[in-house]
């Protein structure tokens, strides 16, 4: 029973007492305006210890999320105002426990060009547990839809730091990804393939309805490159256009230069077949000559 057990007895405790100081806390406020007598609030305070000791693990609980999620949105403020170089981050629309974020590959290896998506789950124990992180965008790194292995996710809890944010967080995933170090999830590929990957990245993420909710610059970018793409043939096809009619225009003048008198004078006429013949006798009697003396 929950009751009995010396391990929950502690956090019980710990919940409990914090209850009771944040309580303090909002009772004083009345108290010095003379709402609520003294007295009151040590017979509330008294009640408050009174609770089984399951309504104050669900009292605890519920406390332990709601400074969670006043954490959450605290950093995400911060991260705001200082975004993380080559990392988008955003919180899910009805859950701020679940996060969803986009890295950036950085240039000269061979995730350059490459957007990679993934997802940062939450406890309601934060910042006192360390996240779950997961990448969704096939990348030659890590294995897709299974929890990295990093020491600051829930792989390492004895490692976790409750000083570490949402920001070093990204910060260290970005960094550990860059890395060919090998790691519980990690897969073996080739930099071909992980260029290709970078390559198809973007088209893969866009196919995700949460993604393209969450992240529309990255839609419009996609959306922009397949406009490019399709005008480079077009381009081609117009740039290939003023040769060709200047090679028909051109040999169009030169028919039309052979047609007028000059052309036809400046045009070389064939011997006629009578000067050939004549031609021919001669060289023969010169070249007979010298038989002919003897």
């Amino acid at each position: 029973m929950l009751s009995s057990s010396s391990s929950s007895l502690l956090p019980l405790k710990y919940f409990l007492n914090h209850f009771i100081s944040v309580g303090s806390d909002f009772f004083s406020r009345f108290e010095s305006k003379g709402i609520i007598i003294p007295s009151e609030i040590e017979e509330t305070k008294e009640q408050i210890r009174a609770l089984p000791p399951v309504w104050c693990l669900v009292l605890g609980c519920e406390m332990a999320e709601r400074a969670c999620v006043k954490r959450l949105q605290k950093e995400y403020r911060a991260l705001c105002k200082e975004p993380v170089s080559h990392v988008v981050a955003r919180p899910s629309s009805n859950d701020i426990l679940e996060w969803h974020y986009v890295l950036e590959g950085s240039e000269g290896t061979p995730f350059a060009g490459g957007y990679y998506y993934g997802k940062i789950k939450f406890p309601p124990e934060y910042p006192y547990k360390p996240p779950g992180i997961t990448m969704i965008t096939p990348n030659g790194r890590f294995m897709t839809q299974k929890k990295i292995c990093l020491s600051m996710s829930d792989f390492h809890p004895e490692l976790w730091n409750p000083m570490w944010s949402v920001s070093s967080i990204l910060t260290g995933l970005l960094s550990f990804m860059m890395d060919n170090s090998p790691t519980t999830g990690s897969v073996n590929t080739t930099v071909h393939e992980k260029q290709q990957y970078a390559k198809d990245s973007l088209a893969f993420n866009c196919k995700n309805p949460t993604f393209r909710k969450l992240f529309p610059e990255y839609v419009e970018k996609h959306n922009k490159q397949q406009a490019l793409e399709k005008m480079q043939p077009e381009s081609r096809q117009e740039d290939s256009k003023p040769l060709v009619k200047k090679l028909v225009n051109s040999s169009g003048e030169d028919d039309k230069r052979v047609d007028t008198p000059e052309g036809r004078r400046n045009k070389k006429q064939p011997l006629p077949t009578w000067m050939m013949l004549l031609l021919v006798s001669v060289f023969g009697m010169i070249m007979a000559l010298p038989l002919l003396q003897l």
